[in-house]
């Protein structure tokens, strides 16, 4: 099965050929992915390890990986050419709400109530297993709400900031 993965800017094709190789825009990567709980994933793809944070919400996948969170959306292939056939869909628009990717503390708020933000600037940064962990703005938009301080704890899933 084909997908169209979007990152940012960057569109990627994946393929998934067997439960043990990928292909990633033509290139083949023999793979290794398991479940460690239901939130963190260990992945060993061209032998390299990377053990990583996925949730899934508003149809994207948010990915903690190595201190950087990045979201992606991924469509089948065929979803993908409907959409692209159609104008594609409107990204940006509607309330997003930033939610904490694990538990942790939160060691700061870099934005206030009201401040326009643009896609990548740091929101919040949080502390978890011993890392900081810098929480980007996902698109441009309008911070509307912030629900939490500095030295505050906060679980997975909780909501940090609302952006629209």
């Amino acid at each position: 099965m084909k997908y169209v993965t979007t990152i940012g800017e960057r569109q990627y094709t994946i393929e998934i050929n067997r439960d043990d190789q990928i292909t990633i825009d033509g290139v083949t990567h023999p793979i290794d992915l398991r479940a460690i709980d239901e939130a963190t994933f260990s992945l060993i793809i061209d032998q390299a390890s990377h053990e990583a944070l996925v949730e899934a919400s508003n149809g994207e996948i948010h990915v903690l990986l190595r201190g950087r969170l990045y979201a992606a959306r991924v469509e089948d292939e065929r979803a993908s050419r409907l959409s692209r056939s159609a104008g594609g869909l409107h990204a940006g628009s509607g309330e997003v709400t930033l939610k904490s990717p694990m538990p942790g503390l939160i060691v700061a708020v870099a934005v206030t109530e009201g401040q326009a933000v643009t896609k990548g600037q740091t929101v919040v940064v949080l502390e978890s297993m011993k890392m900081e962990n810098e929480l980007k703005a996902p698109r441009d938009g309008t911070i509307t709400a912030i629900k939490v301080s500095p030295r505050q704890s906060v679980e997975q899933h909780q909501p940090l900031v609302v952006l629209t």
